[in-house]
């Protein structure tokens, strides 16, 4: 299983509070949520008004498809011109797991009441 994980660090330049920082935010994780099959949330600076960090997770079984996913909905969060993109930083790991073997045998579980 390949899982990709980027983090967005964002710029707000005519937020003057709190409460309109986060309304770009949201408008953000929103829409990237939407359109994209990823996770997203705000990760980080939360107590700023003009900064926040947003964190973007992919999965699947190719390496080149999980960073282009990334990739592509960083640049959708730069095309939005809700906020100047600061940084990215962006990691492809490969998680190795074994798969199931079914021994075909029914093996019955018991639960305790």
């Amino acid at each position: 299983m390949i899982v990709g994980a980027a983090i967005v660090e964002i710029r707000i330049h005519g937020s003057h509070s709190l409460k309109q920082r986060r309304g770009v935010v949201r408008s953000i994780t929103q829409r990237v949520g939407n359109r994209y099959n990823l996770s997203i949330a705000e990760v980080g600076g939360q107590d700023t008004w003009q900064r926040a960090e947003i964190g973007l997770c992919a999965a699947g079984s190719d390496r080149q498809r999980v960073r282009s996913q990334l990739e592509t909905a960083i640049a959708f969060i730069e095309g939005l011109h809700l906020a100047e993109v600061v940084a990215v930083d962006i990691e492809v790991l490969d998680l190795p797991y074994e798969r199931a073997r079914w021994s075909g045998e029914d093996e019955s579980v018991e639960f305790e009441e």
